[in-house]
């Protein structure tokens, strides 16, 4: 009986993290209410205050759980792609499929709670602040791995990978916002463009990456 509990318990918290996601995505994390998401759930109030016990809790359960959306849709797709150029540019397509088919319906989730919270110190900046940086850990990981592939010209060093990873974010990031507010999913191609532009100027053997990104039914 007390698994039984445990369970049930275990299941109320991913219905909760499930609808938090998407809340916050759009409205923010401040848009998080307790009492409101049990009501949409048809839940308890206290049952959930008991899973949470303040809006900071789950604030920030709410950022790991999206955390792992993030992961399963961007990074586990190309984990085990050996290194080179080819993985980096599979990595950055996963990322804007992920925002632009709209895994989280306001588009990049840490993307819309950088903007909340990065002047706001406390536990949930922090934890969004880690979130961010180790993406861009992994994503000049990959940058120097395909660099030690040898699949950079001669000349890109590792001074250089940190200066690609901030470019290729940088469009990322717009393309995210401008489909956002103008419902234009035709950023998303322009940044593909751009980033296989700066891939291809520095990759040793350009021609194993494609000319163009490929056509992408974008869900904006």
């Amino acid at each position: 009986m007390a698994d039984g509990r445990v369970e049930r318990g275990n299941q109320t918290r991913r219905a909760v993290l499930e609808r938090t996601v998407k809340i916050a995505s759009v409205d923010g994390l401040e848009g998080l209410s307790l009492g409101k998401i049990a009501t949409d759930l048809g839940l308890s109030k206290s049952g959930v205050f008991a899973l949470f016990g303040s809006k900071e809790d789950l604030q920030l359960a709410t950022v790991r759980a999206a955390r792992e959306v993030f992961v399963e849709h961007v990074v586990r797709p190309v984990r085990e792609a050996p290194p080179g150029a080819a993985k980096a540019w599979q990595l950055f397509l996963s990322w804007l499929e992920y925002s632009g088919r709209r895994v989280f319906p306001g588009g990049c989730f840490f993307y819309s709670v950088s903007a909340e919270f990065d002047a706001r110190p406390g536990p949930v900046r922090d934890e969004v602040a880690r979130a961010r940086a180790d993406w861009i850990g992994y994503v000049e990981r990959v940058l120097d791995e395909a660099r030690l592939a040898g699949a950079f010209r001669p000349g890109f060093e590792a001074a250089d990978v940190p200066q690609l990873a901030f470019e290729v974010m940088a469009l990322m990031e717009l393309a995210n916002a401008h489909s956002v507010l103008h419902e234009d999913p035709s950023a998303y191609e322009r940044a593909g463009r751009g980033i296989l532009g700066r891939l291809r100027a520095v990759a040793a053997a350009p021609d194993e990456l494609p000319e163009r990104p490929p056509a992408v039914d974008y869900a904006v």
